[in-house]
């Protein structure tokens, strides 16, 4: 494999790590959430059940997607649901906060038991799942192919990269996910930037779509060339950017939240 694409893959996969831990870190405070009601006996159980289907989900998104990734009907379905969510995200975060907060806390009241629960947090897992995969694919799908063979529907390489990205997320959920949790609490602009970052990713899966031969709307080569390489991974720096060094530091609420 030459230098230049293990370059670009060590690239796709290092900026992979980047979203699935700021993500994984959203999807672990969401599940902690879901399970607080429960004893802490039930409450180990019901994420132990939480990170077995995570790993489950993802794997199965993955197989399932690298079968259908071609069809550009998939792509634009997968285009716009990535771009939906940040924008609700989004939207519920920065407009609807307040509103959102009190549904929160009326929720919280309506406690479900074990089995109940853990039925809840296998649904989150899919959902996170699909979240985490399409996002991964949107990266990987314009990388140039390797000599390993295909993996479903999917060159080997690309397989590769979308499932490392995918596991390492769910080694963050289970381990670091403190950190990052931390991480969003302090420089909480942060969390806005990963969701704006997931739909300008939502863009480039667009871009791609767009580029399919069947629709032939942009050139069949635009998606991966240079130039729109350049400009898809300049936007995504500087909004990772803006919401660290725009994101104004929440250290005194942190500190009383530690004492």
């Amino acid at each position: 494999m030459e230098l230049s694409i293990l370059l670009e893959y060590g690239w796709v996969l290092l900026l992979l790590i980047a979203i699935e831990g700021l993500l994984a870190a959203d999807n672990a405070l969401v599940l902690a959430i879901m399970v607080k009601h429960l004893p802490e006996e039930e409450r180990k159980k019901a994420l132990f059940y939480g990170l077995a289907g995570a790993f489950v989900f993802r794997f199965a998104s993955l197989f399932a997607i690298s079968f259908l990734v071609d069809v550009w009907q998939v792509q634009a379905i997968g285009a716009l649901y990535l771009l939906f969510i940040a924008f609700n995200h989004i939207f519920r975060k920065v407009i609807i906060k307040k509103g959102d907060e009190k549904s929160k806390d009326k929720k919280e009241k309506k406690q479900s038991g074990f089995w109940a629960t853990v039925f809840k947090v296998e649904l989150a897992d899919i959902a996170f799942a699909v979240d985490s995969i399409l996002a991964a694919v949107a990266l990987a799908v314009a990388l140039p192919n390797t000599d390993l063979p295909n993996i479903g529907g999917l060159d080997g390489g690309k397989f590769l990269v979308i499932f490392a990205g995918g596991f390492i997320g769910l080694l963050i959920m289970r381990f670091a996910a403190n950190y990052f949790v931390k991480l969003l609490h302090t420089r909480p602009g942060l969390e806005i930037a990963a969701f704006m970052i997931v739909g300008w990713v939502g863009v480039k899966l667009s871009v791609y779509t767009l580029s399919h031969p069947e629709l032939a709307v942009l050139p069949e080569g635009f998606a991966s060339s240079f130039g729109w390489k350049a400009t898809f991974y300049t936007v995504l720096i500087l909004i990772a950017l803006g919401g660290w060094f725009l994101s104004k530091e929440k250290k005194d609420e942190l500190t009383s939240a530690e004492g």
